[in-house]
């Protein structure tokens, strides 16, 4: 099996919208319905302004006056698509200001697993490329006069899981990361890099993270002693999370499928962590 398999996530709209605001931000219950404001930009790592532009994509909610936490998203192995965005309007609304990251640039997308292998996999070799491209989008959103630069996280999507596990495990300044179904092959954590805390969302079923890759990863995390979650839901296999996961697995033969249990479980997960990370 292609080892970059481990990052699959379907890429399509979400027909998901089951946001509530018991979230530990500072939005109260009886506050207006979010007033969204969404915004694309793009920017650029330093150093390399010329020959890579990045896609960012930001909402946070109007009514919200003062500062709020900041919430990064690292998309699947397809690219900066309309799922990742879709994800990053929820955030909104819950409070936070969000930003789709771009690792790919110069408008590059996949529509099939052999052009996603291609595009993600110089990123697994090279974590310290990957970083460039998110220490750029970090540059970015704190130039947002609504984030409270004190108080940032990142979420990622399989191959985006990966990705802020590994900027969790170089050393990124952050609050928190949240991996879902994201692939546990990752760099090996340093207890005097580490400042995050972590939470793994992992699909029971997913037979592109088998057991064993489980167990490595929690033992490097215990060696530092990690501040880390882990949670496993049953029955959920790789994408678990995406609605369009089981049409895709069929189109490409992948044993992938959407787990409606998984994908609300592993949210509110979410919400609960970011409750605790951002008091």
């Amino acid at each position: 099996m292609n080892k970059y398999f481990l990052s699959l996530a379907a890429a399509s709209l979400v027909f998901f919208s089951s946001c509530n605001n018991q979230t530990g931000t500072q939005k109260e219950p009886d506050m207006k319905e979010p007033k969204l404001k969404v915004e694309s930009i793009t920017y650029s790592p330093d150093g390399i302004k010329d020959s890579l532009v990045l896609d960012g994509y930001i909402a946070w909610d109007e009514n919200i006056v003062e500062k709020r936490p900041v919430v990064l998203v690292v998309h699947e192995w397809w690219g900066l698509n309309d799922y990742i965005k879709r994800r990053v309007r929820e955030l909104a609304g819950l409070g936070y200001i969000a930003m789709a990251v771009d690792f790919y640039g110069n408008g590059k997308r996949a529509d099939n697993p052999t052009d996603a292998g291609n595009l993600s996999g110089p990123f697994y070799k090279d974590p310290d490329m990957a970083k460039q491209r998110f220490d750029a989008a970090l540059k970015a959103i704190r130039s947002y006069s609504q984030a409270d630069t004190s108080k940032i996280a990142a979420i990622g999507y399989c191959f985006g899981g990966t990705q802020v596990l590994n900027m969790a495990n170089l050393g990124e300044d952050l609050a928190g990361v949240v991996s879902f179904h994201g692939g546990l092959q990752v760099v090996t954590p340093g207890k005097d890099k580490l400042k995050a805390q972590v939470l793994v969302c992992h699909g029971a079923a997913d037979p592109f993270v088998p057991q064993a890759q489980v167990d490595q990863f929690r033992k490097q995390m215990d060696s530092v002693g990690a501040k880390y979650l882990f949670k496993a839901y049953a029955d959920a296999t790789h994408a678990f999370s995406n609605p369009d996961a089981t049409a895709n697995g069929k189109k490409f033969n992948l044993p992938i499928a959407y787990n409606a249990a998984a994908d609300s479980a592993s949210w509110n997960d979410m919400k609960a962590f970011f409750g605790t990370i951002f008091k």
